[in-house]
């Protein structure tokens, strides 16, 4: 009886513990750490959450649900989205963002020819103080990922840091 009692509680923790592994990753803290390790790399300030931003985020997220496509909602934020066509977490889209800083150049303020770095300098802008992040699962079995910036970023002709 004593070890079938020790066999449940085991197959309880290993659940619960499987449970965490799925939604980690995917908290605002989550969010705002991903973030926040990339501008403290460039020596910019931290991000906070905002519930609102997050708000919005999570709204125009949802629209797509049924799409799961890469269209910007054209709202007064920054934003930044990601999809995949299985489970991404929220860190791992961050990540995705921050991975194009290899096509950013600082000196010269613009993207390595034919590359793509503004989704980079949007996580790093130095004026960005709040952001907002949401992940839905779309009926094709894909992730949608949004992040929105407060006061946006990637103004022409300025420098994010």
């Amino acid at each position: 009886m004593g070890l079938s009692k020790i066999s449940f509680a085991l197959i309880c923790l290993t659940t619960l513990a499987l449970l965490h592994s799925i939604h980690a990753q995917d908290s605002p803290q989550d969010y705002l750490n991903a973030h926040n390790a990339a501008r403290m790399a460039v020596g910019v300030g931290p991000l906070t959450w905002d519930d609102q931003v997050a708000r919005f985020a999570q709204n125009y997220a949802s629209t797509h649900v049924g799409d799961c496509k890469l269209v910007h909602s054209g709202g007064k934020y920054g934003e930044n989205l990601a999809m995949s066509s299985g489970d991404l977490s929220g860190t791992n889209a961050v990540n995705l963002w921050v991975q194009e800083k290899v096509n950013y150049d600082h000196n010269s303020n613009t993207c390595a020819p034919g590359k793509v770095c503004g989704h980079y300098t949007q996580v790093v802008w130095r004026n960005s103080l709040r952001v907002g992040c949401a992940k839905v699962r779309c009926n094709s079995g894909g992730t949608f990922v949004g992040c929105n910036y407060d006061p946006p970023g990637n103004v022409r002709g300025q420098s994010p840091y």
